[in-house]
């Protein structure tokens, strides 16, 4: 018959995950012509748990490389962007005795989705996507089964690993011509 022990561990108590897509409007210095590139660089983030739910907060800079004057010249416009998630968990362990550590892990790094003029003319409208996986980790009780005298570990047969080697048997190992050959190349 086996007995039961209550190990107290960390592990995963929670999980979410969230996609984002969002639009922002950047103001150029010129009256944009045509779109030439988009791109995001600068990620930067950080996620903590606000009662049962987890908010990233991060920020970006996003560059928009257009032309003016009727497609003469071209100029980069850029634009910090902040935004604050908020990533429901699905699974939360009911037996968390501690759930303070927070991962955070980007599956889709900010990107530019479309650019494209507005109406007016006067900004660059950007579509932006981006997606979190967000894991909770604390303290939980894992019951587990203990059979005393039943590991197998414990068997005596085989103790091949803690014999040591005598000199002869380790000079046989050794090529005296290591070095040599080496050398010769």
């Amino acid at each position: 018959m086996a007995e039961y022990r209550e190990i107290i561990t960390k592990a995963v108590v929670a999980k979410g995950k969230k996609y984002t897509n969002s639009n922002n409007a950047i103001s150029p210095q010129h009256h944009p012509s045509s779109i030439l590139g988009c791109w995001i660089i600068n990620h930067k983030y950080e996620a903590r748990k606000v009662g049962k739910k987890v908010e990233v907060s991060g920020s970006f800079d996003m560059n928009v490389w257009y032309s003016h004057h009727d497609n003469t010249k071209t100029s980069v416009a850029t634009e910090r962007v902040d935004y604050k998630d908020v990533i429901a968990l699905h699974y939360q362990d009911p037996d968390c005795l501690d759930d303070k550590i927070v991962s955070a892990r980007v599956l889709q790094q900010p990107n530019c989705l479309e650019a494209v003029i507005s109406k007016k003319g006067n900004k660059i409208l950007v579509s932006t996507e981006r997606e979190f996986l967000v894991e909770v980790i604390g303290e939980t009780k894992v019951c587990v089964a203990v059979h005393p005298g039943e590991c197998p570990c414990d068997d005596e047969e085989d103790d091949d690993w803690t014999e040591e080697l005598t000199d002869s048997e380790l000079a046989e190992e050794i090529n005296p011509d290591f070095l040599v050959a080496n050398e010769a190349e």
